[in-house]
């Protein structure tokens, strides 16, 4: 019998002063029983990171949610689509192959790719020529210790504050809070 997906629970309030989107978002994430908490946590900064394209590329009107991640490697960890449908923004988070980020950058307008665990630098010296071609999309890196400083706020379910302000995402609940300053690599 195959292992189910665990259901998480965050209410999420961003305050992303560089981009003056202020938001509260209610979201689910299913944990793939394989995937860790930090991954999840990732995947949940990355949105926080790219919710003002919501206002900026969308005007409000889209969708921002998490995709089938794990469960499904024809979608992405998160995404922006339009009320067309059109895919605007494709979120992938670790260190995929380069064949599937191609082929969304192929799909959508902006691909946005988050690496966060030790093996990244060595992952990214193997993809970096691979990955040049693609304008449309950009990679960053989280450091490892801001990551691993993400699972203590893994809950079932999650208040969680997201500020964005010169560069770094200060996200915390009542408990804990992380800063985490993205390396831009392409």
């Amino acid at each position: 019998m195959a292992l189910k997906a665990t259901i998480f629970k965050a209410n999420l309030q961003i305050a992303d002063i560089e981009h003056s989107y202020y938001a509260d978002h209610a979201l689910t994430l299913a944990r793939h029983p394989s995937e860790t908490d930090e991954r999840m946590m990732v995947r949940l900064v990355a949105l926080a990171l790219q919710a003002h394209q919501l206002q900026s590329v969308c005007n409000g009107d889209g969708t921002l949610s998490f995709g089938a991640g794990l469960s499904d490697p024809e979608e992405p960890d998160a995404w922006l689509r339009d009320f067309t449908g059109r895919t605007r923004l494709w979120i992938e988070v670790g260190q995929p192959e380069d064949k599937p980020l191609l082929k969304a950058c192929a799909r959508a307008d902006a691909v946005v790719l988050y690496c966060f665990n030790h093996a990244a630098e060595v992952w990214w010296k193997g993809m970096e020529s691979k990955l040049s071609r693609p304008q449309n999309l950009s990679v960053y890196r989280i450091p490892t210790a801001a990551s691993q400083a993400l699972i203590p706020l893994a809950q079932r379910s999650m208040q969680l504050q997201a500020t964005l302000q010169e560069g770094t995402l200060t996200l915390g609940d009542a408990a804990h809070s992380v800063d985490i300053e993205p390396i831009r690599w392409k």
